[in-house]
């Protein structure tokens, strides 16, 4: 079968750099396939879950917060704000991060400007995402 390359770059590290048949990307506009031949295009990336397939079946999944991917016909970039496998999430952790996140959104809705309101929600919106993955059962 076709693959393309599949990079995940955060600030601290390469996470992932390997062949793959396709990735699921959590896109701005809904979660978005990406197979070898892909359209190029640059896309804004919601807080949600990457997943990897090689062989048939979901082989990583990986939280990222937010960030960019760049899709061309034989790679996909994804520069992600934050990302860590999913194995890795605290259920405890991400509720935390989601209190902090419900908060700072209160906060901003009573007297941030409209972009300040925005990020407050886009961060809001990640947090409900990480605490999703932490909890779902593993495939």
């Amino acid at each position: 079968m076709a693959t393309l390359t599949l990079d995940i770059v955060s600030p601290e590290r390469l996470l992932f750099s390997d062949a793959v048949e396709m990735a699921e990307i959590p896109a701005a506009e809904g979660d978005m396939g990406v197979l070898p031949g892909h359209a190029p295009m640059i896309v804004t990336l919601r807080g949600g879950v990457i997943r990897v397939h090689r062989g048939g079946s979901v082989t990583h999944r990986l939280f990222v917060a937010g960030g960019f991917a760049e899709v061309t016909p034989e790679r996909c970039t994804v520069l992600a704000d934050d990302a860590t496998p999913v194995a890795d999430l605290s259920i405890e952790d991400a509720k935390a991060r989601l209190a902090k996140a419900e908060a700072a959104y209160a906060k901003a809705a009573k007297g941030a400007d409209e972009a300040g309101r925005e990020l407050a929600m886009a961060r809001l919106l990640a947090a409900r995402a990480e605490l999703a993955a932490a909890s779902a059962p593993s495939p």
